[in-house]
């Protein structure tokens, strides 16, 4: 066979300097706000010992029975000593803040630029912006003892994976992970049991990774159980793991 030799244009080969320049010196910029942006979070996030993440849809209005049992769930956890992360928008993120802020824990958002949708809700005693998803969503999982996943859209289906995938390799310890809201994940779940395990693109043991309930109080409970019985301090080996997320 007889082997192809592709042309791959590189920069020191750009005849145009001040182009190349131009170029060069935008993505170096580029990586030290990334940096920037990973050691803020760090800096505010690494001391909290016990935290929640929850996602859900930036839609839902205060009106919405999802945001309403957001609200009393984030309250219920921040009241047993659980800081409650969200991406500090409207929604679900509103009404975990909102929830939080009014218990004894601390409501931490975690901001995002976006051209619509995302807008900053009060209701944060930590408060972190960000303009790269990826540093963000790594704040979100993270720092989090649990995961609690409200109805969404692409964006909050894209957490769930994430988060899911993470565990599957590993690479996150296997923390509580709980879909809430029964009539809107089934189909998810179904399909995940007739085609993913039916093709054997996951494990059985992939889908006993979710937690499926309607009941705030069974989400409490569940994660104040693991919290309790299990080794909250991270090993050295998960600490490294959670080095490369």
């Amino acid at each position: 066979m007889e082997e192809t030799k592709k042309k791959v244009r590189l920069l020191h080969n750009v005849k145009d300097v001040r182009y190349a320049t131009v170029l060069k010196a935008r993505e170096s910029w580029s990586m030290f706000s990334i940096m920037s942006e990973f050691v803020e979070t760090t800096e505010k996030l690494s001391e909290i010992q016990a935290a929640v993440t929850i996602f859900g849809s930036a839609r839902f209005k205060p009106d919405n029975p999802y945001f309403e049992q957001c609200c009393a769930l984030a309250r219920k956890l921040s009241d047993a000593g659980f800081a409650v992360f969200s991406g500090g928008g409207p929604g679900i993120m509103q009404a975990a803040n909102m929830g939080a802020f009014e218990g004894e824990s601390p409501s931490v958002g975690l901001n995002i630029e976006l051209p619509r949708e995302q807008i900053s809700n009060p209701w944060q005693n930590v408060s972190l912006n960000y303009r790269h998803f990826f540093a963000r969503k790594v704040g979100l999982v993270k720092y989090a003892n649990a995961f609690v996943v409200f109805p969404g859209g692409f964006g909050t289906l894209d957490e769930l994976c994430e988060v899911m995938t993470l565990m599957q390799t590993n690479n996150l310890r296997k923390v509580p992970l709980i879909l809430f809201g029964s009539s809107f994940w089934k189909g998810f779940v179904e399909w995940c049991r007739e085609f993913m395990l039916a093709e054997k693109t996951i494990s059985p043991e992939d889908i006993d990774l979710m937690m499926v309930t309607d009941d705030v109080d069974a989400v409490v409970d569940r994660i104040i159980d693991y919290y309790e019985d299990s080794q909250v301090a991270l090993t050295s080996e998960q600490r490294l793991r959670l080095m490369y997320l």
